[in-house]
């Protein structure tokens, strides 16, 4: 089983939209046996908030169905995870900070996942939602292939053919 964590500050906005994401993409490919997936922020300044109502908004108007609350991230959920999925550097260096560099080959940009290598960017200061959800669900879908197509075996057993 590979635990997913995606991270962002706050938690309320790119970082559970990612998990929404994510779990759908899992589950329309059958996977989700495969898969713990959750979210953190790097700050507590959300902590127990709900996700903010214009990013709940962009989900829903997508098709899911997704309830959440905001939750700080510790160094016990970095080092049980296999892959720690950030949206900027910013978040990048806050995990560093809380985990040192010992657990750097598990921490990533989301984004790099993508040719282009994307920084997804707070839609809290830009307000383009939509833009966000495209650019996570672009990233996702990449991350998404990349496991597939590294892991393979590991995925196969959730297919029972």
């Amino acid at each position: 089983m590979f635990n997913v964590v995606f991270v962002c500050l706050g938690n309320i906005c790119r970082s559970p939209m990612a998990e929404a994401i994510f779990k759908k993409m899992v589950e329309e490919e059958g996977l989700s046996y495969s898969f713990n997936i959750t979210s953190y922020a790097t700050s507590d300044c959300e902590q127990g908030n709900p996700v903010y109502p214009p990013a709940a908004r962009v989900l829903r108007e997508k098709g899911y169905n997704f309830t959440h609350r905001a939750k700080q991230i510790s160094l016990s959920q970095i080092k049980n995870a296999d892959y720690v999925l950030c949206m900027d550097r910013s978040n990048f260096s806050s995990l560093l900070s809380i985990a040192g560099t010992g657990y750097m080959d598990k921490i990533y940009l989301l984004g790099h996942f993508l040719p282009e290598k994307i920084i997804i960017d707070d839609p809290w200061y830009t307000n383009d939602f939509e833009r966000t959800y495209n650019e996570i669900y672009s990233s996702c879908k990449a991350f998404l292939n990349h496991l597939k197509s590294t892991h393979a075996k590991a995925l196969n057993y959730d297919k029972f053919e």
